[in-house]
């Protein structure tokens, strides 16, 4: 309990709440919160001989802040005014001024004077001189604002008005997977705070509140502003002298309405998939009598990024895995005594660092293009070393920032080549390793530039695959890496490579030797050769690529198919000695000729008509199963008829309804029918149901087929007496 009571209001109680701190003459500042639940922020001083300072509690000065740097810029020795010390804080909060669906956060810059004591009768034991800005790092272009701080770092210089703060940013809506550094000038920052507007509540239909610029007068002396030579001639010597109308407006007037912008407008370096967490910066000389300021960055995945600030740009030097295991950097410190190093610390632990890695470059170009302001090339040792140290007066450096190396481009020698076979139609994979990230690789084969080719692939590493290698595949291979710098691009080479198919050594007969041609569009046919004389002739096959020149001797010659592939000068052909067209024998035919030869169309044309012949036994399967739509039934009636056959009883009866009905015969005139007639006809339209004739709806006599039969209550018991017993409809208005 002792120990929280002391330490009330200088460092948070959870480790997970953020808080800033820094140490002033024997007087603590601090950014922190003042309660358990870290729901009261504050900024505070804690002193020996002076009672706690601290904020005001209230939204409009702390509105659920997260510190991250705070520091002291000394003006006194050196201001023209006699204005005091300035204490700078350096925080996220959830904005006052902007309307938004959910918390905007707003990276803030606050601002304290070191003999602030507080008022007399208003802000007793409060910061008289607290004012808060507005931090702007964003791409106006693309209207993408970083609006969340993570680290702060201020290049402090002997006059104050030339130091620079450096921070890393991030978006608030993390998805977007960027990072920015911006840089700004104490000059820009303390023009703000001394001539900067203010920002006011301003009451909207009663019920909301909405923060505006004030127009208004300002009091006299300027609120929120440290004491100074014209203040001491009117007799204001402390912040307890300050009349309260002074006081009353810097405690409603926190924030102001001009916000601080960065150099350039934007900011010094974006980083994409990378976030940042902390930075560090040291100015170094160069040998150009420059002065340069190189960017130390760490991320969350415990990763170094060192850059380099120049005119007209930046440039990142490299990329350096600090910690093992992926873990977030938290602290990074610069030591500039005799031993520079560089100190990264995570949750797991410190780790020491060099400033540099100039050993890893091996060659002149790789150190000079490196931009480097700690490495130079010592062209008596040939090495790329550290300026820093070893300083010896009498060596020789060569070290330029922009870039210019004057590299100069000297073909390999055909034995400095590295000879790589492939069998036909194998693959081979040809790496090139380039150390800069920004070289760009770019491959020539046979003196040209490599073109997007069917036998290709240029892998993520830099390097080549070539596979279904073929005999136009051969040639030299080069890996060249071109960077640009200094407004140039330097290309050097990388890696070299020849490539030749591996083929089967054969034995053939002495008497002949057999010339190959290969196929153009021009070739209709095969041209052969054989050879004259016993003249010895070595064993395996012939150049595989030749282009001898047409001769008269020699009306066929074989010709030379490739991609722009150079080929070796290969000996000539002798004549044909006979006219003869007949095809080469097989035990003479080369095996790259025959596997270029191969042919697989009757494979081809025999697989088409097999899927052809199943896909039509399919239809007359579907269509005999009647599973297909009516076109097809239709075709199967045609062709095979009905399958059933209707029953006689049904063929009587369709007989009798197509029968034309006989005459009205005359009353007087012909007989009726016998009976037995009658009751056959009947048995053949008898349906079961009585027709409207019979029912009597009809006018005029109804003829029906009963006049033949005795009883006919008998014989036919399913007739309904229509007169006698009206048909009820079993409809919607019959009652139930």
């Amino acid at each position: 309990v002792r120990i929280g009571q002391a330490s009330k209001g200088k460092c948070s109680f959870d480790p997970a709440q953020s808080f800033t701190t820094v140490m002033v003459d024997g007087e603590l500042y601090s950014g922190t919160a003042y309660n358990f639940l870290g729901s009261e922020p504050i900024i505070s001083r804690y002193s020996v001989s002076q009672s706690l300072l601290r904020t005001e509690y209230s939204t409009s000065w702390l509105n659920e802040p997260s510190f991250v740097f705070a520091d002291v810029i000394r003006e006194g020795k050196s201001s023209v005014n006699g204005e005091d010390d300035k204490i700078y804080y350096f925080f996220t909060e959830v904005s006052v001024e902007y309307e938004f669906f959910g918390k905007l956060l707003i990276p803030r810059i606050a601002r304290v004077c070191k003999g602030d004591v507080g008022g007399q009768r208003t802000l007793q034991k409060k910061w008289t001189s607290f004012l808060k800005a507005k931090l702007v790092c964003s791409m106006p272009e693309l209207n993408f604002v970083f609006n969340v701080v993570h680290d702060v770092f201020i290049l402090k210089t002997p006059d104050w008005r030339e130091s620079v703060i450096y921070g890393v940013f991030s978006s608030q809506w993390g998805n977007m997977g960027l990072s920015a550094v911006c840089a700004y000038n104490m000059s820009s920052v303390d023009e703000v705070f001394s001539r900067g507007k203010y920002m006011q509540k301003a009451t909207v239909e009663q019920s909301h509140t909405k923060w505006v610029r004030y127009n208004g007068l300002t009091p006299s002396p300027r609120p929120g502003a440290c004491i100074s030579n014209q203040n001491r001639l009117q007799n204001i010597n402390s912040s307890l002298l300050l009349p309260d109308k002074t006081l009353q407006f810097v405690k409603d007037h926190p924030l102001l309405a001009d916000p601080v912008l960065p150099i350039g407008n934007g900011p010094r370096l974006i980083a994409r998939d990378t976030n940042y967490t902390q930075i560090t910066v040291e100015r170094v000389p160069a040998l150009d009598n420059n002065v340069y300021d190189v960017i130390f960055t760490g991320t969350d995945k415990g990763f170094l990024h060192k850059s380099v600030v120049y005119e007209g740009g930046l440039h990142v030097i490299e990329e350096v895995q600090l910690l093992k295991n992926p873990e977030p950097i938290k602290t990074l410190l610069l030591s500039t005594q005799r031993a520079r190093f560089l100190y990264a610390g995570s949750d797991s632990g410190i780790v020491q660092s060099p400033m540099a890695f100039c050993d890893k470059y091996t060659t002149c170009e790789d150190c000079i293009l490196s931009r480097d302001p700690y490495c130079a090339w010592e062209t008596r040792t040939t090495s790329c070393i550290d300026i820093f140290q070893r300083k010896d007066q009498h060596r020789k450096l060569l070290q330029n920032l922009q870039g210019n190396a004057s590299i100069s481009v000297t073909p390999r020698s055909s034995e400095t080549y590295q000879q790589v076979a492939v069998k036909p139609g194998g693959s081979a994979e040809l790496p090139c390793k380039v150390r800069s990230r920004l070289a760009r690789v770019q491959w020539k084969v046979n003196g040209s530039d490599l073109t997007e080719a069917a036998h290709f692939l240029q892998m993520r590493d830099t390097g080549l695959l070539v596979y279904s290698a073929a005999p136009e595949d051969q040639g030299r291979y080069e890996c060249w890496a071109v960077e640009t710098a200094a407004g140039k691009n330097f290309v050097r080479l990388v890696a070299a490579y020849r490539l030749r198919l591996d083929l089967p050594e054969r034995a053939r007969p002495a008497a002949d030797v057999v010339a190959l041609s290969y196929p153009d569009a021009s070739a209709e046919g095969v041209a052969t050769a054989e050879a004259k004389g016993n003249s010895g002739h070595t064993a395996g096959p012939p150049p595989l690529m030749s282009s001898p020149p047409p001769t008269e001797a020699s009306p066929l010659t074989s010709a030379t198919t490739g991609r722009g592939v150079g080929a070796e000068p290969q000996p000539k052909l002798l004549p044909p000695a006979k006219a003869s067209h007949s095809p080469p024998r097989a035990d003479a035919l080369d095996p790259s000729a025959r596997f270029l030869q191969h042919d697989n169309s009757s494979a081809l044309l025999f697989l088409f008509l097999l899927f052809f012949l199943l896909f039509l036994c399919a239809v007359a399967y579907n269509c005999y199963m009647r599973y297909l739509p009516a076109p097809c039934l239709r075709l199967r009636a045609a062709l095979l008829g009905p399958q059933k056959k209707p029953q006689p009883e049904y063929v009587a009866c369709e007989a009798g309804l197509m029968e034309t009905a006989p005459d009205k015969p005359d009353p007087a005139g012909a007989p009726h029918q016998n009976g037995a007639q009658q009751q056959q006809l009947r048995a053949l339209r008898d349906t079961g149901y009585e027709t409207e004739s019979e029912c009597g709806n009809v006018k005029g006599p109804s003829h029906s087929y009963e006049e033949g039969d005795n009883n006919p209550s008998k014989a036919r018991p399913f007739d309904v007496d229509c007169e006698s017993q009206p048909i009820e409809y079993a409809d919607a208005d019959a009652p139930y």
